[in-house]
């Protein structure tokens, strides 16, 4: 007979199969109440799942993350019941949970309307409050496509063909309605609750691939209560102010083109921010002594077989073949190529540590449909450096890198910072006395870094563990960026070695280190973060010299060439339009500094300044306002 261990470590026998709905009023009638699933052997499973052997359970509420998401995938569920209500000739195809919600991909003729959101919303409040019953069924292969074919959703029994012959082909009915699914799920409709929008219509190739049919995906954002609902409709709704390629657009950073799908068309302006932060990083980076490389772009197949990445990342490589029949690819990654730089010349343990960065430009394929802005792109900048040491360095080292990190993203304006630590996977390379310094060393850094870390358990990369690095923007949305990891695998695959003391060849532990990770993607975040408004040092353009009248042009061109000679980004705009006019037209440009030039200032030899954001307006002598703007625009090198 089964004994259920309890996360906290308390035990309790049954005489007979028992459930999770069982196991929760045994614990407490209000855990029972907010129970959604439960984990047995750390594997989701509904709760009227039966356990009939000694197990480790944990069950799950709204509160866990995996509570949540099942929540969600039940309101997609939910979304797929009230459409085929509404529009009983549509066929349903996949409904999984994203980021803060779900999606559901229908095939209808005719398009879904904005009225049609609106009913189909209230049609699924409907079937809340209709609590209908979930079970899980399943069923026999052959049956099941049979079924489906028989009711008119070949896209259900096309999914099914594909299902691996090993596993069950397992079936969720709500009520009368069913929907093929792995599970799990809520115990009824009701569980759901109605803290949930659906937001927006797109359309989605099925599968997708061009090839084939566009099909309608309805999105929607689902949460725990309705507070939380609110807050994030808040969120989207500032977001969208902040969208950063709005403001990209009024500010003259870039653009994209149809012709090079993910590829940024950086114009004079966002070229001028990401040289800057370059600048900057190229400082931050030569005072923890860094030395910078650079490698090619393009590499023979044959190195990213033996690296490991052509089997792990080859369908998203771009590709080229030559005369001579030789495949080339476009380097995803600069882990290989900064291994070359290594293996030139002996290297003794003296040389050790050696950190060796790169902004390499690396390509990845991403589908069409995933592309969004600088956000997600195929074409990006990598702020990588790659880190050899010895094991005994391991540590020293991670703390050096965190606190670097940290260091980049205050001087930036991110102050909420969050770790999150994943150790050894089942699946690795190396000796577990490795991964056990490995990991004992990343953890010292998290905890000295003071900030809030969590643990995704099993989570790390097959050949080492990680830190990943979440930003939390002005408006509370999270942003994975930087990581390092440590690396017990890739060193010794490309002949990577040095001299210990001893004389023998030893193979270096290398960590994989990036601050950004994508310099576009991290402009991108910059833009939303600060709605545009940048710090001056960052701000690509810094001040505009405005004339009142045509007739102290003469005296604002003397202003811009003070402002050029203190190494300060100005233009003066000489257009003859009003000054209400230009001051508008510049703010919506997002320039921080605008310097008015009328009578009484040419007379004085002073500027009248004016900060974003701000009506008041301050008059200094020229001297003292381009001393201060000096200061305030020198990089935040300490």
């Amino acid at each position: 007979m089964p004994e259920i261990k309890l996360l906290d470590g308390k035990k309790i026998a049954f005489t007979k199969k028992i459930d999770g709905f069982e196991i929760a009023t045994k614990i407490s009638k209000s855990l029972a109440k907010d129970a959604c699933v439960m984990s047995v052997d750390g594997e989701l499973k509904d709760l009227s799942f039966l356990i009939n052997k000694t197990a480790n359970v944990k069950i799950i509420t709204s509160k866990d993350k995996e509570g949540l998401e099942t929540i969600r995938h039940d309101a997609a569920h939910v979304l797929a019941m009230a459409v085929q209500e509404l529009f009983p000739k549509t066929q349903v195809t996949i409904g999984p949970v994203i980021e803060n919600g779900f999606y559901y991909d229908f095939s209808r003729k005719e398009p879904f309307t904005d009225e049609d959101l609106e009913k189909i919303e209230e049609k699924m409040k409907e079937i809340v409050d209709r609590d209908e019953k979930t079970e899980r069924e399943i069923w026999k292969r052959d049956e099941a496509i049979k079924h489906f074919k028989k009711i008119g959703e070949g896209y259900k029994a096309e999914i099914i063909e594909d299902i691996p012959k090993n596993e069950e082909i397992s079936i969720y009915r709500h009520g009368k309605w069913f929907d093929l699914c792995r599970g799990p799920h809520l115990s009824s409709t009701g569980k759901v609750g109605k803290a949930f929008k659906l937001t927006k219509v797109s359309g989605a190739y099925w599968r997708g691939d061009s090839k084939n049919e566009m099909l309608q995906r309805i999105y929607g954002t689902c949460w725990r209560n309705k507070k939380e609902l609110e807050d994030y409709l808040l969120r989207l709704e500032e977001a969208e102010k902040r969208d950063h390629r709005k403001i990209g657009k009024a500010m003259d950073l870039f653009h994209f083109r149809e012709e090079s799908p993910g590829a940024v068309f950086w114009h004079h302006k966002g070229w001028t921010l990401f040289r800057t932060l370059i600048e900057y990083m190229r400082l931050k980076q030569k005072k923890a002594g860094y030395k910078e490389i650079n490698t090619p772009e393009i590499l023979d197949k044959t190195l990213w077989i033996q690296s490991g990445h052509w089997e792990k990342f080859g369908e998203n490589m771009f590709t080229s073949d030559t005369p001579d029949k030789k495949t080339f690819a476009i380097k995803p990654m600069n882990c290989p190529g900064c291994i070359q730089v290594f293996n030139q010349g002996l290297k003794s343990y003296r040389d050790l540590p050696l950190k060796l960065s790169e902004f390499g430009k690396v390509h990845r394929y991403e589908p069409s449909g995933a592309l969004h802005g600088l956000l997600r792109v195929r074409a990006f900048t990598q702020d990588d450096a790659h880190i050899f040491c010895t094991e005994d360095q391991i540590t020293e080292e991670c703390l050096s890198v965190t606190n670097l990190i940290l260091e980049i993203y205050k001087d930036l304006g991110f102050k909420n910072v969050l770790l999150q630590f994943s150790d050894r996977p089942e699946k690795r390379v190396g000796d577990d006395n490795i991964w056990d310094k490995a990991e004992s060393a990343l953890l010292k850094a998290i905890k000295q870094s003071k900030l809030k870390y969590e643990i995704n358990k099993g989570e790390g990369a097959f050949y080492g563990p990680k830190i990943d690095f979440v930003l939390r923007d002005t408006i509370g949305r999270d942003w994975q960026c930087g990581t390092l990891q440590v690396d017990l695998n890739l060193p010794a695959r490309l002949g990577a070695t040095y001299v210990a003391s001893d004389g023998s060849k030893k193979i270096p532990v290398m960590l994989h280190r990036a601050l950004f990770g994508s310099l576009e993607r991290f402009i991108g975040i910059l833009i939303e973060h600060y709605a545009g408004k940048l710090p001056l040092w960052l701000a690509p353009i810094q001040v505009v010299v405005l004339p009142i009248a045509s007739e102290f042009d003469k005296y604002a061109k003397k202003i811009f060439e003070e402002c050029l000679k203190a190494d300060i980004n100005a233009e003066v705009d000489l257009k003859n339009q009003k000054i209400n006019y230009k001051i508008r037209e510049h703010s919506l440009s997002k320039v921080p500094l605008l310097l008015i030039c009328g009578q009484k200032e040419a007379k004085d030899k002073s500027v009248t300044i004016r900060k974003l954001g701000s009506e008041k307006q301050e008059t200094i002598s020229l001297d003292q306002a381009i001393k201060r703007i000096s200061q305030q625009n020198k990089l935040p090198i300490n």
